[in-house]
């Protein structure tokens, strides 16, 4: 079913279809510490980790759909005003699901590496993941 021009089931978060094909190529080139946090650590927790998710009119970097958690490593280009405000605004529009989004910069990642890890893993060990439908 299509609301506003995104695929919704009622199920999931809705999404806009003409970020697919965009999202397959992000995949295809993470970037240097998008390429550290999932192969270092994302990629092998023991909950479902989504790769440049397409949520609404976004594409988020990481998305643990069990825990409701949305992870932006943001490059330079986070740091203009612009950039700034357009974040907030997808921020906002994010938690509006009820999603937590978390960033960290793509220092953070590469020099921080455990840190950061640590701040993931204890927003998801903070959040209990939804009980099994009977």
């Amino acid at each position: 079913m299509k609301k506003n021009g995104l695929i919704t089931t009622g199920f999931h978060i809705p999404y806009n279809p003409k970020l697919k094909e965009r999202a397959r190529e992000l995949r295809k080139n993470m970037t240097d510490a998008e390429k550290r946090i999932w192969h270092g650590f994302l990629k092998n927790l023991d909950c479902t980790v989504l790769r440049q998710k397409p949520l609404e009119n976004y594409i988020v970097d990481f998305y643990c759909p069990n825990h409701k958690l949305v992870i932006e490593i943001d490059g330079g280009i986070h740091t203009t005003a612009v950039s700034r405000e357009y974040d907030e605004l997808r921020t906002r529009v994010l938690e509006g699901y009820g999603l937590r989004v978390v960033r960290f910069s793509n220092l953070d990642v590469l020099n921080e590496f455990t840190m950061v890890c640590n701040v993931i893993r204890k927003l998801i060990e903070s959040s209990q993941p939804p009980a099994a439908l009977l």
